[in-house]
């Protein structure tokens, strides 16, 4: 018996040395290529946390390129991903729409879709990426998505989302997200979906001509898309570009005290080709600076918002008593 007793005092102590040492460090689990840490994927880390944990989970990403396709599922909550260095610390793929999905068949074509391309997908909710880039490398090939986010209050900061088409997707309603000091660059719709999204002092660059969002807001929904403090830039000789056009009828977005460069087009906005969106996309700027941010030709159907309710673009407000970067806040 004392024998017996003596053993799982051992197995107790060896299952709760790792969780005291790893209390002392900036992190719980440690990935590396070169096999110093605890594991050299970033999709295996994620598949050790335990599911619907209840504290949060930090997984240090030490520098490299990650050729991954990786995915955080609705049971893996409260993770966070922090890189060793923004720009070398890179989670790769390589997926676009109509690429060959071996193995798989949606809808009965094993063909990608765009909701399927992704490098990163978030599903789990309370999720965390600092310090680090995603990035579909697949090229201007047509949508091809980096990050694609479904879960629930989202932080991304100091991060890069490098891609062409549709390089950010915010896909669901009932997800709240927010990006700081974060770089993100595209082609087409590269910022798209249906999600309450806050971009707080991010660069929003624009690779060709083209449109910067498409937000598919639903009309319960009185956020879309919130850009605060930003920067609009491109690539040289990029000289057309809407602010954007709506996906869904409903479609919402708003620029407030951003900077808004020469490539951005008077009229800002564009009605999808669909005239009947004019009566329903909610658009709006306020305060913006810059040589693209003049409004005497901007389109009749879109607005600028009073100082009340610019005032009332707090991430309290916009995301309904969230409060991002407040430690115990999971309203």
């Amino acid at each position: 018996m004392k024998i017996l007793v003596l053993s799982f005092l051992t197995i107790l102590y060896a299952m709760q040395v790792r969780p005291l040492q790893a209390r002392d460090q900036p992190y719980d689990i440690l990935v590396a290529q070169d096999g110093s840490g605890d594991f050299t994927t970033i999709q295996a880390a994620v598949n050790s946390v335990r599911d619907f944990s209840q504290a949060p989970v930090r997984i240090f990403i030490k520098k490299g390129i990650y050729r991954e396709k990786l995915v955080i599922p609705s049971w893996k909550t409260m993770i966070s991903l922090s890189g060793e260095s923004r720009d070398s610390t890179i989670i790769t793929n390589a997926d676009y729409t109509g690429k060959a999905y071996p193995g798989q068949y949606l809808n009965g074509n094993a063909r990608h879709r765009t909701f399927t391309t992704y490098t990163v997908l978030v599903a789990g909710d309370d999720f965390t990426a600092d310090n680090l880039t995603i990035e579909n490398a697949a090229g201007p090939v047509g949508q091809a998505v980096a990050l694609h986010v479904e879960g629930d209050r989202c932080i991304v900061r100091n991060c890069r989302l490098l891609g062409n088409q549709d390089t950010l997707y915010a896909g669901r309603e009932g997800s709240r997200q927010y990006y700081t000091d974060c770089y993100i660059e595209g082609t087409t719709d590269f910022i798209f979906g249906a999600s309450t999204v806050i971009f707080n002092n991010c660069t929003i660059h624009s690779k060709k001509d083209s449109y910067v969002t498409a937000a598919s807001t639903t009309r319960y929904q009185p956020y879309g898309f919130v850009f605060l403090h930003c920067r609009l830039t491109a690539d040289t000789g990029v000289s057309k570009v809407y602010l954007g056009r709506p996906w869904r009828p409903y479609g919402a977005t708003i620029f407030a005290d951003c900077w808004l460069g020469s490539h951005i087009l008077p009229q800002g906005w564009h009605n999808w080709s669909k005239p009947a969106n004019e009566q329903t996309a909610r658009y709006a700027e306020y305060h913006n600076t810059g040589p693209g941010a003049g409004t005497a030709q901007r389109v009749a159907w879109a607005r600028q918002l009073s100082a009340a309710a610019a005032k009332e673009l707090t991430p309290a407000h916009v995301f309904n008593g969230w409060v991002p970067l407040e430690k115990g806040n999971k309203k």
